[in-house]
C-alpha cells in the first residue's frame, strides 16, 4: 500500500506558539533544584511575569531557546523528569547512532533500546499488530509525571518523522492520567482522536510506515540538531486534520480578509452543515480556528519585530486598532502593548 507524504506546517508559513504551561512545566526542576529559573527565562528573552498568566503563550523559537538553555544549565535533556539524567549531548548521539539503519523501523527499534540505557523509570516499547504500530511508554514513576510522557513522545515522533522525510500520521493516541487542562494542544501536537486514563500512554499510527527508508545523512543531521526542538515543534504537529486544511486556507488569505465559513465549505466541498458537524469531531469550530491563527502570528509578530500593533492588527484583517487590541487579550489575557512589555526581561 503507498503511502501519501502528510504536508507540513514549516515555520516559515505556520508560526506556532507554545503554550505557557509547557514554559512552566520545563523550570519545574530547576525550581526543585534552588537554581535561578527567572534568570534563564530572563537570558531567552521572557519575562517571569508571563508565568502569572494562564492564558499566556510564547513562540516556537523562545521556547526552543529555552528548552536548551535548562537542558544545558541541568546537564539533563529530560528536564529532571527520570532519576536518571540524561546527560547533554544524549539525544545528538541517539540521532547519529540511528543514521545507519536502513528502515524506519530498525531505527526505532535502536532508539528505544538506547533510551532503555539512558533512563530508569520510563521505557518505551515498538509493538507491531497487522496494518498498525504502536510506540508504547511504560513508567515506573509514582505519580506518573505528565511532562515526562509529553516530552518523550515528541522527541520520539519527531525523529521518526525527521528520519523518513515526512511526518508520520498518529491515528489515535491514548494517555494514562487524566486529561490534563492543556489536552487541547495535544489536538495539534498528536492527532485529535484522544484518550485519557488508559493503562499505557501509547501513539498508534499505520505499520507500513516502518518500511519507509531511512533518507538523512550526517551533513543533514547537523542541521536537525542545530533547529530542535522548533523544528520538532512546527514542522511534525498535526498538519493533516481538517481544522490545519483550513488553517493553511486562511494564511493565504493574509494580509486581506478573511473568508466567510460558507465559502470555505465551499472550497472543501462540502455543505456548512457537514463541515460544522466535522469541525465539531475534531473539538474545534471555525471561529476558533481564526483566532488561534491570528493569535500565533500576531505572537510572533510582537515577539520578534518592531511592527506597531496598529501594523500587526492590519496584516490581521481587523479593521480597527481597538477591535485588535480587544481580540488579542482575550485570546492572551493581556493587551498587544502588554505582552510586549512581559516579553521584556
Amino acid at each position: 500500500m503507498g503511502l501519501s507524504r502528510a504536508p507540513a506546517e514549516t515555520a516559515q508559513s505556520e508560526p506556532g506558539t507554545i503554550a505557557i504551561c509547557f514554559v512552566a512545566a520545563a523550570l519545574e526542576s530547576v525550581r526543585a533544584r534552588r537554581l535561578d529559573a527567572d534568570a534563564l527565562l530572563k537570558d531567552v528573552g521572557l519575562s517571569p511575569g508571563l508565568l502569572h498568566s494562564p492564558q499566556a503563550r510564547v513562540s516556537a523559537k523562545h521556547y526552543g531557546a529555552l528548552w536548551r538553555l535548562v537542558a544545558l544549565t541541568l546537564d539533563d535533556e529530560f528536564f529532571g523528569q527520570d532519576s536518571r539524567r540524561m546527560k547533554s549531548g544524549s539525544f545528538a548521539m541517539i540521532c547519529h547512532s540511528v543514521l545507519g539503519c536502513k528502515t524506519l523501523g530498525s531505527a526505532m527499534d535502536r532508539t528505544l533500546r538506547f533510551y532503555a540505557l539512558i533512563l530508569d523509570d520510563i521505557r518505551g516499547e515498538l509493538n507491531r499488530a497487522g496494518s498498525e504500530a504502536s510506540i508504547l511508554l511504560l513508567q515506573d514513576m509514582i505519580p506518573q509525571r505528565v511532562f515526562a510522557h509529553e516530552t518523550l513522545l515528541m522527541l520520539l515522533h519527531g525523529l521518526a518523522c525527521w528520519l523518513v522525510g515526512r511526518r508520520i500520521p498518529i491515528k489515535r493516541a491514548q494517555f494514562s492520567y487524566a486529561e490534563p487542562a492543556h489536552s487541547a494542544e495535544y489536538r495539534l501536537m498528536y492527532c485529535t482522536n484522544l484518550s485519557f486514563q488508559a493503562p499505557h500512554t501509547a501513539i498508534v499510527f499505520d505499520s507500513a510506515h516502518l518500511a519507509l527508508p531511512v533518507v538523512q545523512n550526517e551533513r543533514t543531521v547537523k542541521d536537525f540538531l542545530r533547529n530542535a526542538p522548533e523544528n520538532i515543534l512546527l514542522k511534525y504537529k498535526n498538519g493533516s486534520s481538517l481544522g490545519a486544511r483550513i488553517r493553511r486556507r486562511l494564511r493565504q488569505s493574509l494580509p486581506g480578509e478573511l473568508p466567510e465559513f460558507e465559502e470555505v465549505a465551499t472550497e472543501m466541498g462540502m455543505t456548512p452543515a457537514t463541515l460544522r458537524r466535522r469541525l465539531h469531531e475534531e473539538g474545534t469550530f471555525y471561529q476558533s480556528i481564526k483566532d488561534q491563527l491570528r493569535r500565533d502570528l500576531a505572537i510572533g509578530y510582537l515577539s520578534h519585530s518592531r511592527r506597531s500593533a496598529m501594523d500587526i492588527g492590519l496584516e490581521l484583517g481587523f479593521s480597527e486598532r481597538s477591535a485588535f487590541h480587544r481580540a488579542f487579550k482575550k485570546w492572551t489575557g493581556a493587551s498587544p502593548g502588554e505582552f510586549r512589555r512581559r516579553l521584556q526581561p
